[in-house]
């Protein structure tokens, strides 16, 4: 039986989230690989890969929340806003008042415009930031409004200090980072950063490269991450009417459906249809479960 599923990764420093797909992809022998949540390079922790079948929800799963930890180091900025990059800036001479950085930090909870690091995947004008940093081209940076849950001050010394924060999708700590040195006037720059958690999977969920190089997977079900809808279980006329594809009456008050067969694995998913608030139609249909 072909694998299929999601498989949560602690991803090492040093490897790009594409870099984890393609090794996973090769392990498997399949090019159906994908990835939610990107991580640069210098991140660890949790990656969340989807494997054939599981390709198809992972929309469901990009608006999940992440929570980090991350290393901050005092007087340095550099072109990347971690210590990957080409430095900018140093000013060792600095006061460190604790009491004005933890007020800093817990002030950045709630919802804010954050701009987007020029070396990053996001898009302006068709082109992606990254190229036009590495063509030394300019380029107004665009800002987004993102959300802080979660942030409190971890430890601290005269070199940086450290913080865990709960955030909303596409929020850049790095970005975070820079903004609460300007607030503190202070360079700041990051050295480190571990994903802990993103939506429902935790690292405790994650396993190794080494453990995929010996064939120690832990594939996930993609009903776990679908468990946070309504789901109706079917068998027989509907379900092929499902299969296929079919617009169905709207029995049932929700504005998202996954509908699973008798052994509970999910068939498709369904949302209400925007010509037609009493129908329901698909927006996924997973093939025929085994």
């Amino acid at each position: 039986m072909m694998n299929s599923g999601l498989l949560i990764i602690d991803k090492p420093s040093g490897y790009t989230s594409r870099d984890i797909v393609n090794m996973v992809g090769r392990f498997l022998n399949t090019k159906k690989v994908g990835h939610c949540g990107t991580l640069d390079p210098i991140a660890t922790g949790v990656l969340v890969i989807a494997v054939n079948d599981a390709l198809k929800i992972l929309e469901f799963m990009s608006n999940d929340t992440k929570e980090y930890i991350a290393t901050v180091k005092f007087g340095i900025s550099t072109d990347t806003l971690d210590i990957s990059g080409n430095i900018l800036e140093q000013n060792k001479n600095y006061f460190l008042d604790v009491v004005k950085l933890n007020d800093v930090i817990n002030s950045f909870k709630g919802k804010y415009f954050q701009e987007v690091p020029l070396y990053s995947s996001v898009k302006v004008n068709g082109k992606r930031l990254y190229k036009y940093a590495r063509e030394k081209e300019a380029v107004l940076l665009p800002k987004k409004e993102v959300e802080i849950f979660e942030i409190e001050l971890l430890s601290y010394n005269h070199e940086g200090f450290s913080f865990r924060t709960v955030v909303s999708k596409g929020t850049y700590i790095r970005s975070l980072i820079r903004d609460i040195g300007v607030k503190m006037n202070i360079l700041c720059t990051m050295s480190n950063l571990r994903r802990i958690r993103q939506g429902i999977f935790s690292i405790d969920d994650a396993i190794s490269l080494e453990d995929i190089e010996n064939n120690r997977l832990k594939f996930i079900p993609i009903e776990k991450p679908l468990s946070m809808y309504h789901s109706e279980i079917i068998d027989g006329y509907l379900e092929k009417k499902i299969l296929n594809g079919s617009i169905l009456d709207n029995l049932y008050d929700k504005e998202i459906v996954v509908f699973k067969n008798k052994d509970h694995k999910a068939l498709a998913i369904y949302k209400i249809y925007d010509k037609n608030k009493k129908k329901i139609k698909p927006i996924k249909v997973l093939k025929k479960r085994d």
